[in-house]
């Protein structure tokens, strides 16, 4: 009688490269799935920039409008809003760091957008978060005025173009971050200084200067 001789077992090399195949399988993974949640992180920072001009913006004190702007009545930057339906948004968070630092103007598409003052178009935008924005300083050159998200500017609007308050600038919209189904214009006023980083002076809230003549 012959004895059946029991098959040999995997060779013990071969269990270890299976095991070390699945370790580096597992690692490979969670590194992945780090860096998966990294981006996500990012994009969404990303994408709660809602248009801000100038990144020291965010580190600046925001300030009640003075004296002299509240008096100057400056016209609503969109037409046909009635002023009893604005909402104050200035303080809104955007991203975990972030405050609104602006107004933001629900509108339909192509609703004509108007300088709220005279002054003069500093410079136009086209790409990043604003989308197609408008800069414009009033004639003392002490405060900008920003229009964001805008869906086209008004023909001939150039830079160096004195306005007068009222001229219409561009057309509601949503370029930039903004939703596609949310035009708005994204409103900004700032004490601008001298310098590169003078659209990153102090932000102003521009709701009291509109809602003392809803009231």
């Amino acid at each position: 009688m012959i004895d059946r001789v029991p098959a040999p077992g995997p060779p013990r090399r071969r269990a270890r490269g299976v095991q070390r195949t699945a370790l580096l399988g597992m690692v490979m993974g969670a590194a992945l799935l780090l860096v998966a949640v990294i981006v996500q992180i990012i994009v969404v920072e990303r994408g709660d920039r809602d248009a801000a001009p100038d990144r020291r913006e965010a580190a600046a004190s925001p300030a009640p409008p003075p004296g002299d702007l509240l008096a100057r009545g400056l016209a609503f930057p969109v037409r046909g809003i009635n002023l009893s339906s604005i909402a104050d948004s200035f303080n809104d968070a955007r991203g975990a760091t972030r405050v609104h630092n602006a107004m933001d103007i629900m509108a339909p598409r192509g609703t004509p957008v108007v300088a709220v003052d005279a002054g003069t178009v500093e410079r136009l935008g086209n790409g990043g978060a604003g989308g197609i924005t408008v800069y414009q300083v009033d004639q003392a050159g002490r405060y900008g005025f920003y229009y964001a998200h805008l869906d086209r500017l008004a023909p001939g609007l150039a830079p160096g173009r004195v306005v007068r308050r009222g001229e219409v600038l561009g057309y509601v919209g949503t370029t930039g971050n903004a939703p596609r189904s949310a035009p708005h214009l994204h409103f900004a006023i700032y004490e601008i200084g001298e310098g590169r980083g003078r659209w990153g002076e102090r932000p102003i809230n521009p709701y009291p200067l509109w809602k003392q003549q809803a009231d």
